[in-house]
């Protein structure tokens, strides 16, 4: 008898058994890749594979690294099945390219989530502190966002352009900055700068929504990540664009 193959690493799906010759786990992948595609892409008609990953890729960073890859496997694919028989597989993919393509199934069906992120330990202020706390704060810690809670509820971020735009008005308008420096953050707050700078995720949301969120709007400051992802609940991790190598090294590993 000969020996059995040995299963290439990380191929831990459910597509994947032992007895899989690498054309049978290829298309396998190749499916489950494809009906990923379908869901993520959410259009009407019946389009080729090709087509669905040109268009997937303009907008999910994954399906865009991968494309000229995905590509090469459709055109495989269709030979494997167009050509072969009950007979004679007529094509048997590469180890290389057969792990590639189940990575690439199993980041776009099971992605890395947030929770695989160790949580920070988020400076946060409260509601009643003053301006002038907030100040000290971000200068202690060096950080430009800064939670500010009531009764342990979340109610806004502070950040470092807030206090200079408020501090810039004051003195335009020949306001006294130790009067200002006494203001509750709660009152230096603008519910706007929550929604337009932040984005909220749950520790249950991927990396890639991580990632797409600073290539969706290029003025979010942070990704701020709570346990259920619903506004106001503790922030457990904020992710800003100098962790953004991070989260792309652990999609590619």
């Amino acid at each position: 008898m000969g020996k059995r193959k040995k299963p290439l690493a990380k191929r831990r799906r459910s597509w994947y058994t032992h007895d899989m010759s690498n054309a049978i786990e290829f298309i396998s992948a190749y499916n489950a890749i494809d009906s990923r595609l379908r869901a993520i892409y959410r259009g009407k008609g019946n389009l080729q594979f090709s087509d669905l990953v040109r268009r997937c890729a303009e907008f999910n960073k994954t399906v865009r690294r991968y494309e000229d890859d995905l590509l090469l496997c459709a055109r495989l694919r269709n030979v494997i099945v167009h050509e072969s028989n009950k007979e004679r597989i007529i094509a048997e993919p590469c180890d290389d390219l057969t792990e590639l393509i189940v990575h690439v199934a199993e980041l776009l069906n099971s992605p890395p989530k947030l929770s695989a992120l160790r949580d920070k330990n988020v400076t946060g202020i409260d509601a009643d502190a003053t301006l002038s706390d907030a100040v000290v704060r971000i200068a202690q810690t060096n950080y430009s966002n800064l939670p500010v809670y009531r009764n342990g509820r979340m109610i806004g971020v502070l950040n470092n352009r807030r206090v200079v735009r408020v501090m810039g008005q004051a003195l335009e308008r020949e306001r006294s900055l130790e009067e200002l420096l006494q203001t509750p953050c709660a009152d230096v707050l603008r519910e706007e700068d929550l929604y337009r700078f932040y984005k909220v995720l749950g520790k249950k949301d991927t990396v890639q929504e991580a990632i797409d969120a600073f290539e969706e709007n290029r003025k979010l400051l942070a990704v701020l990540v709570t346990e259920s992802g619903y506004v106001g609940d503790t922030i457990v991790n904020l992710i800003t664009s100098a962790d953004l190598p991070q989260l792309i090294r652990m999609l590619e590993e």
